[in-house]
């Protein structure tokens, strides 16, 4: 595959200019929905980070003893709209194992704003501070700070900041500290179904001491959270898994706001058999590239770009808020392509991808949901990479290197 070498339209000026407007449009944006506040409420009928809602209302009614009413939806939705009388738009379920109910338990000891900012400013520090790394070069601050993934999550109040930041952060640990890796990989139990293709990576590469601490440290925060919650609750979060199930079939979860095959399908009037063995194939297919990516190189960027994008190839159940991860592929494949040269398309992909979590709920509420799409592509070019310096190298030997534009 020929290296790219001539001038790009995605130049350095662009990049320096674009997100500096994007951020400028988004704080504006922001400060006028907080002008529009009133008793906490937005103009729209929803509370003040809205998503971060169900996670003040589990913490409240854990903190009076009553942890297992989050797993009962009818006395969830009542405690939501004592908490927000003027609520008037929709109401969420409680679908976290028992693990993120002790993550959360401590947020209702502030009031709602304060416990919001602390979580939100919390989520951001991490997921800044493990993105930096990843980047490992100056110069990126303004693009970071202008994904919109990150503007998500912080308008939101979601959680996907803090599940990449334990992502990025396991990756970046794992050659020089495996067992740290393990440990921050192990907290990923929070969300578990994100987990899961990290373990088809460290087979792959024999990484078994961090697999072996990330067993254990999700086995003993979960035994932690069953003696504080009682193990009546991880019975309560497997019996919520089939409303969730339900939901996520029926589209009272929202399919506009999931970028996976199935919600793909489903947008598209695929019966539910069909879009489940849809989501199958495309989750076997990632599956297996992760294995390939894992095994025939070490680099850092490319193992971290394939695992991190596939991983939401695999799920059929993921939000736009969770494509906060995207941010670490996107930066990893942006420095291996400017050390290493560009391939044709690569930057455009780049661009969709960087775009995706702006766009793909927009364009999900006229049932073209891109997110397989976009992802797929970018799971391409980064075995695309792989493959190109594979055959570029001599037999045995593992690199992350293409050949150099002639």
């Amino acid at each position: 595959m020929a290296a790219s070498t001539s001038r790009h339209w995605l130049n350095a000026e662009r990049l320096r200019v674009y997100p500096r407007i994007m951020v400028v449009v988004m704080v504006v944006v922001t400060a006028a929905y907080a002008v529009a506040t009133h008793d906490q409420m937005l103009a729209t009928g929803r509370p003040v980070g809205t998503d971060f809602m169900p996670f003040y209302a589990a913490s409240t009614l854990a903190l009076e003893g009553r942890a297992l009413l989050v797993y009962d939806l009818e006395a969830f939705v009542r405690t939501q709209q004592v908490l927000f009388p003027s609520l008037t738009s929709a109401v969420y379920g409680w679908f976290y194992p028992p693990t993120f109910l002790l993550l959360v338990l401590p947020l209702a000891l502030l009031p709602l704003l304060g416990s919001l900012a602390l979580f939100v400013t919390a989520g951001a520090a991490a997921w800044w501070a493990a993105l930096r790394k990843a980047i490992g070069r100056p110069g990126a601050g303004w693009l970071a700070i202008a994904f919109p993934g990150f503007w998500i999550c912080v308008t939101q109040g979601q959680n996907g900041l803090l599940t990449a930041a334990l992502a990025g952060g396991s990756l970046l640990l794992l050659k020089r500290h495996p067992a740290l890796s393990g440990v921050l990989l192990g907290l990923l139990i929070i969300k578990p179904h994100l987990a899961a293709l990290f373990a088809v990576a460290l087979i792959a590469a024999r990484a078994w001491r961090t697999l072996l601490v990330a067993a254990g440290t999700a086995a003993a925060f979960l035994a932690l959270s069953l003696a504080v919650f009682g193990g009546e609750s991880l019975t309560a979060w497997f019996d919520s898994l089939q409303v969730a199930r339900l939901a996520t079939e029926l589209g009272l979860l929202p399919w506009n706001k999931m970028p996976s095959t199935f919600a793909m399908l489903r947008l598209l009037g695929t019966p539910v058999g069909w879009a489940y063995a849809g989501q199958a194939v495309v989750a076997a297919a990632a599956a297996i590239v992760v294995w390939l990516v894992w095994r025939r190189t070490a680099s850092l960027p490319l193992r971290g770009a394939a695992l991190m994008t596939a991983t939401f190839l695999a799920n059929p159940y993921a939000f736009d808020y969770d494509l906060a991860w995207l941010a670490f592929p996107i930066a990893w494949l942006a420095v291996h392509g400017l050390e290493h040269g560009w391939l044709r398309g690569d930057r455009e992909v780049l661009l969709a991808a960087w775009l995706l979590p702006a766009v793909g709920s927009a364009l999900g509420l006229a049932h073209v949901q891109i997110g397989p799409f976009v992802l797929g592509a970018l799971l391409w070019i980064t075995l695309r990479r792989v493959l190109a310096a594979r055959a570029a190298e001599p037999s045995g030997q593992l690199s992350g290197e293409l050949p150099q534009p002639g």
